[in-house]
Formats: C-alpha cells, structure tokens, sequence
C-alpha cells in the first residue's frame, strides 16, 4: 500500500518571501516550484496520493493550470494553513488518515504506524527517482522518524563555478562519516514522535551559519529531555562547520572525529522521543532548496544544466544499484547460493 506525500507550502510563520512572493510560488523555467514537486510526485510508485498545505487560494490557482491537471495520476488535496509548520504537519496528516473526515480525526490503534513523507514546496531538483528510492530506504529501516542527508560529494554539481557563473554556497554538517547536508525529505510516523512539536523550532533554526539561531536552538534544547547532549554535540558540528567554510580543513578534519552519526541518531532520538535514524544517499537533488533571493537567482539561471546533473546523478547512482541487485539475485536454476 502507497502512502502519501505531503507538501509544505505554508507562507507564515518562519518561511521567508523571496523577491517580495512566498518562494513555493516563485517560477523556475516557467512553472511555480510547488507545481513542480507536486507534478515529480506523480511518478513516486510508493505514494498513494498527494496533500498540499498552504495558503489554499493561491495553492487552487497554482495547481489548477492545465499541464499538471493532465500529469495528475494520484488523488490531490490542498489544506488551508494555520498558524505554523507543526500545525500545518500535524493537522495534513489527521486528515490523511484512512477513513478521515474532511477535518481529520485523532490516530488510533493501527493509526499510530501509519506513515507519510514530508517534503518541502521549494524543491526544484526533487525528481520522482531520488523520491523513491529514499522512501524505500527509509522503509526499511523500520523507524518512527527517517531524515535525508546527502553527502558532500553529491552536491558538487551544484556548487561549481562555471564561465564566472557562481555556484550555491552551502552549508554540511562536519561528521566523522562525513560532510552531510540536509535533504528536506521526512519519513514519519507522525504519532509516534513523542517530542513532535519540537520538529517546528529545529526547522526555524535549521541554518547553522547565523549565530542568532545558534544560540536560539541552544537555549531552547539545552532543558530538553537529553537536551545536553545535543547541545554539546551541535556546537561542535558548527565549530567543524565554521572551520570547514574558513577553509582549515585540518582543523575541521580533527573537530568532526568527536561526532558521529550514530551519536545524532541516539541524541535526536532521546530528544523526539521516538525511533530516529538518518538515510544517507548520494543523490543530491531534494537537498536544494531555496532560501535567499540570490539562490533563487543562480537555481533559476542554471536549472537546465543542474536538471542534467541531476538526471545523470540519478542514473548513475540507481544504475548501479540495480546492477548490484542483478548481480546478486539468483538466476533460474541456480542453486548455489543454497549449498
């Protein structure tokens, strides 16, 4: 059974306006971002149906144009916003529950196992393999809570000169696997996360290059339950990261050894009260979202050159993949692999 995705295109609360419009509306190529992600999610074979939550008006006007109502394949259902993103998350999935009523109802019995992906509206690289195969990851893992990361290396499509043309500056996390970045993409069982509401302040100071959300996550974790640790352990991903950005690569070499991704896991884990890991891939494009005006910029002059490294990532890094199934499958008649 399929489960469905649901797209976060709320303008309140912590999102930001690009060029004066909330991003998820802004045009890449000539189509609004959250058109984008929702038309990708038509070719997800493991989503069963689609839910939109945002300003319910403009998301009609934007998901109503006569291209994507010919890509829809799947139920799409668009829920006014509220108040903030916990809210929106948390009210989308009540109402995605099977049997719900229009205005959702509260989880229970084998509700609580009920899964969804979470994904943001402003991802114009979020293409229906790397969508996929981060879903089946997440599965099998059997958690209450899966995040994407992305490793370094797959980003480099992206942030790349090229003719003078600047690449996005982005930011990782300084790990002893490696240098991670964020992918927007969330696997959950949403009634299953203890400490849930806390997932709204970790995304409103998500960015670790500003020192106000530093201090603003710290101070609101450091009380938590296991929030000590996370504090100890974040501060050190950000002295790695700041090392890394100044270019000491020695010394954030030597800083991330002290952090795992193991470490997050358990420390995440405590602090959402739930069963917590990460999927780690190497395809980059959910990993590139839009926050400033100038990445708007570069995304937008770019989009079909990146769109191609994305496509090749893609096929290069699933290829393989299906290779190595091939190759380890056993083929009619071989029985070798049972002696």
């Amino acid at each position: 059974m399929g489960i469905p995705a649901i797209v976060m295109a709320g303008d309140r609360g912590a999102a930001k306006a690009i060029h004066g419009e909330s991003k998820v509306y802004l045009e890449i190529a000539g189509r609004p971002m959250v058109s984008r992600v929702v038309a990708s999610l038509q070719h997800v074979p493991e989503v069963s149906e689609v839910w939109v939550v945002g300003d319910s008006k403009r998301l009609e006007a934007a998901l109503s144009a006569s291209d994507l109502r010919d890509e829809l394949q799947k139920p799409l259902h668009i829920v006014e916003q509220l108040e903030n993103l916990y809210q929106n998350a948390w009210e989308t999935y009540k109402r995605a529950l099977p049997g719900a009523p229009p205005e959702g109802r509260q989880p229970q019995g084998e509700d609580h196992d009920f899964q969804v992906i979470y994904l943001s509206g402003d991802l114009p690289f979020a293409h229906p393999e790397e969508l996929s195969d981060f879903i089946r990851q997440g599965q099998a893992l059997d958690c209450d809570y899966a995040l994407g990361l992305v490793r370094k290396a797959a980003l480099e499509p992206f942030t790349k000169s090229r003719d003078g043309t600047p690449g996005l500056d982005l930011a990782y996390f300084n790990l002893r696997d490696g240098r991670l970045r964020q992918n927007n993409l969330h696997l959950a069982k949403p009634s299953r996360i203890g400490n849930r509401h806390l997932v709204g302040n970790l995304y409103r100071h998500r960015h670790m290059r500003e020192f106000g959300n530093m201090v603003a996550l710290v101070s609101g974790l450091f009380f938590s339950r296991g929030g000590a640790a996370i504090v100890f352990f974040y501060l050190i991903m950000h002295v790695g990261g700041y090392f890394d950005r100044k270019g000491w690569t020695g010394l954030a070499d030597a800083v991330r050894q002290l952090v795992t991704l193991k470490v997050n896991e358990w420390g995440i884990g405590r602090l959402m009260a739930c069963d917590f890991r990460f999927v780690v891939s190497d395809i980059g494009g959910c990993a590139i979202d839009v926050d400033t005006e100038e990445e708007y910029d570069l995304v937008n002059a770019r989009f079909e050159e990146w769109s191609e490294a994305s496509h090749r990532q893609i096929e290069s890094e699933l290829g393989r993949e299906l290779r190595r199934v091939a190759r380890e499958s056993p083929r009619p008649g071989d029985t070798s692999r049972d002696e």
